[in-house]
């Protein structure tokens, strides 16, 4: 049975309040929206209010990627305790399907839209070992030469978005994962192995027989690049040393990025 239920809540916007809990799949947490407002139902009276008022109800999902049996058991939990999040609600078997925890005035992946929205460091300067003439020419991106590295480029899932920021110069293009990491050796690019392709980084295949050091490379998508001498930069910008990391919480980036690449990111990962 596939994991497509979700749980959901609708928050007062008057108060913050949560007034109701529901499971669904699909796009079912939207349809109390056009309930008939003349329902005798305490729900449908609430969401008249404050259609009233020229509000809508925030509607988020709290927990996701569930079966139907779990979606109930945890719809029921949270009526059971009328909405009040203790510090322990999220643990046990499901503890992983929960929205962090003071989230809820965001949107943040996994939950308001499927796939990741991440940051990715193409590093590049005194960086043997990736070149972003290659990653553009010929679709993919990689990182690898030790294991953090490694499990950086295996936490990408196909369908996530990135924006690809070169060190030293700015964020240089917007990608989308096509296909989970794999080590160099057994990467293909239409039907030829990448190492035999003229890369201009002649170092790609250091340690490409080690499962801990190869090189690990993702295919992708480019929706939006540029040159170096074009990359997007500006002050207070989110970047990190790290491969890949988050920008859920990195909102003015995520602006910046969207109105120099003319690009909805968020749209995309939904």
């Amino acid at each position: 049975m596939k994991n497509i239920y979700y749980v959901y809540v609708y928050i007062d916007p008057r108060n913050n309040e949560e007034f109701y809990f529901g499971k669904g799949k699909g796009s079912r947490k939207n349809r109390h929206l056009f309930e008939d407002e003349e329902s005798d139902s305490e729900k449908a009276k609430r969401i008249a209010e404050i259609k009233k008022e020229g509000l809508s109800p925030t509607i988020r999902v709290i927990a996701a990627h569930l079966t139907e049996k779990e979606a109930l058991l945890i719809e029921k939990t949270l009526l059971w305790t009328l909405g009040k999040w203790t510090t322990n609600i999220s643990s046990g078997d499901c503890s992983d399907n929960f929205r962090p925890h003071n989230t809820l005035h965001k949107e943040i992946s996994g939950f308001d839209y499927q796939n990741g929205l991440y940051y990715y460091n193409v590093g590049e300067v005194g960086e043997p070992h990736r070149n972003w003439d290659d990653y553009c020419k010929y679709g993919f991106i990689s990182a690898g030469q030790g294991i953090r590295w490694r499990d950086a480029m295996r936490g990408f899932q196909v369908g996530d978005i990135f924006a690809a920021y070169l060190k030293k110069r700015g964020y240089v293009g917007i990608g989308r994962i096509k296909e989970k990491a794999k080590m160099i050796r057994d990467v293909r690019i239409k039907g030829v192995p990448l190492l035999n392709l003229p890369l201009r980084c002649k170092n790609m295949d250091d340690n490409s027989n080690s499962e801990y050091l190869s090189e690990y490379v993702c295919l992708v998508e480019w929706l939006r690049t540029v040159p170096r001498d074009e990359a997007k930069f500006s002050k207070k910008l989110y970047t990190t040393p790290h491969v890949r990391a988050s920008l859920d919480n990195q909102p003015k980036t995520v602006k910046y990025l969207e109105t120099e690449f003319e690009i909805d990111l968020r749209d995309l990962a939904r």
